[in-house]
């Protein structure tokens, strides 16, 4: 009796950490890290053998830096507004977020833009290859995860007009799992940066 009882009350939402969607999130970004770790070696084992000199960072990679970090925070005010029944901060702090990821991909390829104009190209050499490689796949994952940021805009502005909607909205535990999810995809993407940015650099400092 008291089995079944326990299996009538069972909600995969209790759960974070075993459920489905959060585990293929863990693989997900598992293969991205290794991904991204295997091309870092690759470039690491290439330029010493070649005994090519690194690309020095145009200085838009460091302030896009600030761009993305202030991203991640926008996020986490939504996630808490979220957590908060706050409509209006959790509207804004979305908006905030898609705002300046727009900003930090335009200063991205602007940044690219200054790379041609000191002619480094992508097929400059291996080392050029490689920071646009590795910035490249960045960027793809950054608006890889732009169409699920820009849906819970839209569900966010259509289901928070009415106080009842609302709080269905917030008290939706599959809503409140995708939210946790795309925010841990967002800090994901920011610590990524940051390891590029000082592989990069400190590859340029001891070259």
């Amino acid at each position: 009796m008291n089995e079944s009882s326990k299996q009538n009350n069972y909600n995969e939402y209790d759960n974070f950490a075993f459920h489905p969607y959060n585990i293929l999130l863990v693989l997900l970004l598992s293969s991205i890290g290794a991904l991204f770790i295997a091309f870092s070696a690759a470039f690491v084992y290439t330029r010493v053998q070649s005994g090519l000199p690194p690309v020095k960072l145009p200085n838009l990679f460091f302030f896009n830096t600030f761009v993305l970090l202030t991203t991640s925070v926008a996020m986490r005010s939504g996630k808490f507004a979220y957590k908060n029944d706050k409509a209006s901060v959790y509207q804004r702090a979305l908006f905030v977020t898609l705002l300046l990821t727009f900003l930090f991909l335009g200063l991205q390829i602007s940044a690219w833009m200054q790379l041609f104009d000191r002619n480094v190209f992508l097929t400059t050499d291996n080392s050029a290859s490689y920071l646009y490689l590795l910035s490249g796949l960045h960027f793809i994952h950054v608006v890889a995860g732009l169409p699920f940021l820009f849906s819970f805009l839209l569900t966010a502005r259509k289901r928070l007009k009415e106080p009842v909607s609302g709080l269905v909205y917030f008290s939706d535990p599959a809503k409140s799992l995708k939210l946790r999810l795309l925010s841990i995809y967002w800090h994901f993407l920011d610590g990524l940066w940051l390891y590029l940015l000082l592989f990069f650099q400190i590859n340029y400092w001891f070259s």
